[in-house]
């Protein structure tokens, strides 16, 4: 399967789905990461992603985040 196609059909997997994925991949970079840590991150995305589907949190663009994040960060 080719990287573009292996891509599609991992954004079509659910939030946990995915975030269960994103962490193994990470995990196979940069080897395991701490317990609980793993849990912690999935419940606060399932969190916030809930929250963001009732209308209770506003998205922005990734660009204007990592802009905002980086002009924190000088």
């Amino acid at each position: 399967m080719s990287p573009r196609r292996l891509e599609e059909a991992a954004l079509r997997l659910t939030p946990r789905q995915r975030a269960r994925l994103a962490a193994r991949l990470i995990e196979s970079l940069d080897g395991k990461p701490e317990t609980g840590c793993e849990e912690a991150w999935l419940e606060e995305a399932e969190r916030r992603y809930r929250a963001y589907g009732e209308g209770k949190m506003k998205a922005r663009p990734a660009a204007q985040v990592l802009r905002d994040a980086r002009r924190k960060l000088r």
